[in-house]
């Protein structure tokens, strides 16, 4: 079956995972399939979990790796809670592409881009929250926090008083009403002048800092063994997140700072990082799928 969503950092991943020959992988944003069906193709012997909380994604993957029923397990989850479910299972590979898929921001009926006919941005249609309840409901206040926290916003009061100085003639009904509210918004050169302000509506509705500060700490609290972790970010608030984690679960003392002589016992490493850097896309990539541009992925290894 043919996808409508183009996987990030393909070979990359595959490549992080290759020497995974038993046991099971997570993929706890399968999408549309991608990523989980390239590591089926390369790992023969593993099974895999693909989690997602998006209906539309689920049944689209199912579909695609049919031929590989046998091997997978389906959860229409959220994945801050899929780790916990399963720690009991042998995991040896953790993956969390936690990007919008193609078919989100495409699809007009669900609100995520810019010439959307609705207003919604859930990732999940069965939650209360809605883009429409942020934008239109929300004080001046609240919108200039999430603006300024989420969407790193330089002129984030501004940006809530557009919304407000419209919102007070007429409801917002539509993504594409509130991206044209920010046509003449300042942004960097090739940046449409909304994105930022999508990306801060996005994630308060979706919760996303919080799940996955959840799945962080469900992967820290699950005593795993022998486990590659792999999470794909796409803007630098999730990356910090990441790398901040990264280097807490490789520390070994866990002493608060100051402390003369360490009283922790000095051995409470998780693993190791393995990549310094983030791993992003290369420039034929980029070319091939301007939407990867911003994506970084950072790797641990669970010992």
């Amino acid at each position: 079956m043919k996808s409508p969503h183009i996987p990030v950092l393909a070979s990359e991943v595959k490549e992080e995972f290759c020497d995974i020959k038993s046991g099971y992988i997570i993929d706890c944003t399968v999408g549309y399939g991608g990523h989980s069906e390239a590591l089926l193709k390369q790992n023969k012997n593993i099974q895999l979990i693909c989690c997602d909380q998006d209906d539309t994604s689920i049944d689209f993957s199912k579909k695609r790796l049919a031929p590989y029923e046998d091997r997978v397990t389906f959860e229409n989850a959220k994945f801050s809670t899929i780790i916990s479910k399963y720690k009991n299972y042998p995991i040896r590979g953790i993956l969390a592409d936690i990007g919008v898929s193609s078919l989100q921001l495409d699809n007009k009926d669900r609100g995520f881009g810019f010439h959307s006919e609705s207003l919604d941005m859930r990732m999940n249609i069965h939650n209360d929250l809605s883009a429409s309840e942020v934008v239109n409901q929300y004080t001046k206040e609240e919108l200039e926090t999430i603006f300024r926290d989420y969407g790193e916003v330089r002129d984030f009061k501004k940006a809530a008083k557009i919304i407000c100085d419209y919102r007070d003639t007429q409801e917002i009904c539509s993504a594409q009403e509130l991206s044209t509210l920010f046509k003449n918004f300042p942004s960097k050169k090739g940046i449409h002048p909304a994105t930022l302000i999508f990306q801060a509506i996005r994630i308060e509705v979706n919760d996303e800092l919080g799940e996955l500060g959840e799945l962080l700490r469900s992967i820290e609290t699950a005593e795993l063994h022998d486990c590659t972790v792999a999470i794909i970010s796409f803007h630098s608030l999730e990356d910090r997140i990441v790398k901040r984690v990264f280097k807490e679960f490789s520390k070994n003392c866990i002493c608060p700072e100051g402390v003369m002589k360490c009283m922790c016992g000095n051995n409470h490493s998780l693993g190791h990082i393995l990549t310094k850097r983030p791993i992003t896309p290369s420039d034929k990539e980029i070319k091939i799928n301007p939407r990867c541009r911003s994506s970084k992925m950072r790797v641990f290894q669970i010992s």
